[in-house]
């Protein structure tokens, strides 16, 4: 690699560790759980398997082919590799982030989407749908989540996690964070005996997923 590039890889590699980091001081994983990947050109650089973000170095940098092939460092990617390079594979995202968030994956045993109780949801590109469960790191995990994403930017794993991307590593961690949130809301609105949330409807969705294009700074 040029110098350049090498600096971009020791750059991205520092982001990647963060991101980490941070899902786990913002309690959305426990332990190793989770895993955050960055996509560089050609290279995917990923969190280690069973390696505390912690203790995570730059020495310790990872990084794989868009075929999973390990081309930097010695330590073993993630076990979900696979979910990882399927969303690179098929859509334009240049990060991703799983977490094992507790809210939202309670909400994936309970329902098939989350139901729309907050205009948060056009974030993610519309109501947010559940992946059927498969097992952690296997290839039908990854074709269930890549229905579940289509159209979409995030989605919830049955009985496992989360599952965000975007065009850079804060985008991916801020739907993360999002859909976290949305799913604590309803399950706190949907927990009072005798009452029933109110949801809002396609069009309202729709309506503020368009306002939102124009949301922020220029």
């Amino acid at each position: 690699m040029s110098g350049g590039q090498d600096e971009a890889i020791a750059r991205g590699w520092a982001a990647v560790v963060a991101a980490a980091r941070r899902t786990a001081a913002e309690g959305l994983v426990v332990g190793t759980s989770g895993n955050v990947s960055l996509r560089i050109g050609d290279t995917v650089l990923v969190t280690p398997s069973g390696v505390p973000y912690d203790r995570l170095r730059p020495e310790d940098l990872t990084g794989v082919d868009p075929e999973g092939n390990q081309i930097l460092g010695k330590l073993a990617p993630t076990s979900e590799l696979p979910l990882h390079l399927a969303i690179y594979r098929n859509t334009e995202a240049s990060a991703v982030v799983h977490t094992h968030a507790v809210h939202a994956t309670a909400v994936s045993t309970l329902v098939t989407e989350v139901p729309p109780i907050h205009y948060a949801a056009a974030l993610l590109g519309g109501t947010v749908r559940v992946a059927p469960y498969a097992r952690y790191g296997t290839p039908e995990l990854a074709r269930n989540m890549l229905t579940a994403l289509r159209d979409r930017t995030g989605c919830l794993l049955a009985n496992h996690g989360t599952v965000t991307h975007g065009a850079t590593l804060d985008q991916a961690y801020e739907r993360t964070a999002q859909l976290e949130w949305l799913c604590r809301v309803w399950l706190t609105a949907n927990s009072l005996p005798g009452r029933t949330p109110t949801l809002l409807t396609p069009d309202q969705l729709n309506a503020a997923a368009q306002a939102l294009k124009g949301y922020g700074q220029r």
